[in-house]
């Protein structure tokens, strides 16, 4: 029998204040490459965020998922509706983000520190995780940022100043929960900036990218991953 082209495990990730979490590592079929730090939705490393990170290890990348809700509720892992989403905004109203940056930091020390890491680390996240990506990109010392749909994204560009590293931003232009006029804010807050793109998909709402939710968009997360692909190779759209 043959081998799965891409390799996964848990891991551990020692944090600042000397605790341990886990992480879920998933390593191209070459064995090595580049990094991603993925980061989660409300919903913990489930599976969709398990499969993500497998996918862009097919595409080539050294990915780790950590648990950003570990302080809370280690190895939680929650679907898309009734309790479990009530129990996702009950996590994420709790976590302090300032905390979370810390252990985000510590992933991506993580990261490359590990042989089969070589060349960048970014981070890529999606809603609760696409402002960690955001942040991160600006205090946890990734190379780049990839956002999609980060929800609260207009309380954080205060800090746009701060993001140094290349950014890309992907709105679904049919979201309940960020507005046009947040994305028309994340516009102006980057408008000098050559190095930070920013896609808004017309017809997709918030959750597109996955495949477990009935948001799910085919089109909007194909032309989204491919752009990420380019964008994390170096390749800059004009937008």
């Amino acid at each position: 029998m043959s081998q799965p082209a891409v390799s996964t495990q848990w891991i551990d990730i020692a944090s600042h204040d000397e605790q341990t979490f886990k992480g879920y590592l998933a390593l191209p079929p070459a064995g090595r490459g580049p990094g991603i730090v993925l980061i989660q939705e409300i919903f913990g490393v489930n599976a969709h965020i398990r499969s993500v990170a497998e996918q862009y290890a097919l595409d080539g990348y050294v990915v780790l998922a950590p648990d950003v809700f570990w302080r809370q509720e280690p190895g939680v892992e929650l679907a898309y509706e009734g309790e479990d989403m009530d129990k996702a905004f009950r996590l994420v109203g709790e976590i302090d983000f300032t905390v979370a940056v810390k252990d985000l930091a510590s992933t991506v020390q993580a990261l490359r520190q590990r042989p089969e890491c070589e060349g960048e680390v970014a981070s890529l996240g999606y809603c609760m995780g696409g402002i960690l990506a955001y942040l991160a990109g600006i205090e946890s010392g990734v190379d780049r940022a990839v956002c999609f749909y980060p929800g609260g994204i207009h309380n954080h560009l205060d800090k746009a100043p701060d993001l140094t590293v290349p950014a890309q931003f992907h709105f679904a232009g049919n979201d309940g929960h960020i507005t046009d006029e947040h994305v028309e804010q994340t516009h102006r807050a980057f408008a000098d900036r050559d190095d930070v793109e920013i896609h808004v998909y017309d017809g997709a709402d918030h959750g597109f990218n996955c495949w477990a939710r009935s948001a799910y968009h085919r089109h909007a997360a194909a032309l989204s991953h491919g752009r990420t692909l380019s964008f994390l190779e170096g390749a800059l759209e004009n937008t």
